[in-house]
């Protein structure tokens, strides 16, 4: 044990920049994996929980497909799980200098166990929508999580001061308000159309249309308010330009492939696409939103230490 924790990370280096990029990625390629699941009608692959079947803890040959899918995207549950230890044990010997890190690293990774629950019981009330929907949440969540930890891994504890006007960081927190009211109303829109995750499972009732419809209304609110960030930010030279061109970017593929797939008969491949893009939008807007504030020059936090510094240089 103490070998192991001589090895542990004392400042911010490598292992730790590498670590959080591969958790935020991970949190995302499991969002395309269980997006897979549903796609597929994969939802019930395994027909109960923790277990695959009553009596085996794996996929048999007899599952087929199904099984394969559902149990493979169980496992790279247990993978991100492995990741999220990772990365809390490459922060645990600097929660006295970096309890931000600490704390992050904590709630992201007790997450995970929650999330897996909350998938298990999707599946114990077969794929239920508004369980489904409230997996996917969480996901979202746990994304917004990891982006502020690689933020925070690479910019250090330092004070910081605000880099933008008042008004321009109203605009901004409405336009991640209005992308939440997004991503929840399609939520309803994918728990109202035909990837129900298996053939059986129910449906929430509402008129997909319908709900496609108001699914895009807060869509191009989102579009609007970033066109106005993005303007405002290169015309003041604020520290968000380069955040709001991407975020414009990925939310113009996003309407995009909504659109097309909206069009098409809703094809298993555009809406898992559909779905990654928006965890995406999720992670450059919470970057966004942590850089509407700039370290204020020679103001080092009182818990911030030299080995930090030297890791943000």
């Amino acid at each position: 044990m103490k070998r192991i924790s001589e090895w542990l990370p004392t400042r911010i280096d490598r292992r730790v920049r590498v670590i959080a990029w591969v958790y935020l990625a991970a949190q995302i390629l499991l969002v395309g994996t269980g997006g897979l699941v549903r796609l597929t009608s994969s939802g019930l692959g395994c027909p109960t929980w923790p277990k695959c079947t009553a009596d085996s803890l794996v996929n048999t040959p007899e599952m087929g497909i199904h099984g394969f899918i559902e149990f493979g995207n169980r496992l790279l549950g247990v993978a991100l799980g492995l990741v999220a230890i990772a990365a809390f044990l490459a922060v645990v010997r600097l929660r006295k200098e970096r309890p931000d890190l600490f704390w992050i690293a904590l709630l992201a990774g007790l997450g995970i166990p929650a999330q897996a629950v909350i998938g298990g019981i999707s599946v114990l009330v077969q794929l239920n929508p508004y369980v489904v929907g409230f997996h996917f949440v969480i996901s979202v969540i746990l994304v917004a999580l990891c982006t502020v930890f690689v933020h925070r891994v690479y910019t250090g504890r330092v004070e910081r001061t605000l880099a933008v006007p008042r008004w321009y960081r109203a605009v901004a927190y409405a336009t991640s308000a209005v992308i939440l009211v997004t991503i929840l109303v399609g939520i309803l829109t994918t728990g109202s159309g035909p990837h129900a995750g298996d053939a059986d499972a129910p449906r929430t009732g509402l008129d997909p249309e319908v709900v496609q419809h108001v699914h895009s209304w807060p869509a191009y609110i989102t579009v609007a308010l970033t066109l106005v960030l993005l303007v405002v930010a290169f015309s003041r030279s604020l520290p968000t330009q380069g955040w709001a061109m991407l975020l414009l970017l990925v939310e113009a593929m996003q309407v995009g492939v909504g659109l097309i797939q909206s069009n098409t008969g809703l094809p298993a491949g555009l809406v898992g696409i559909h779905m990654v893009l928006s965890c995406v939008v999720v992670a450059v807007m919470t970057v966004l939103v942590l850089n509407l504030s700039t370290p204020v020059a020679g103001r080092v936090s009182p818990a911030a230490s030299t080995p930090d510094l030297v890791g943000h240089r």
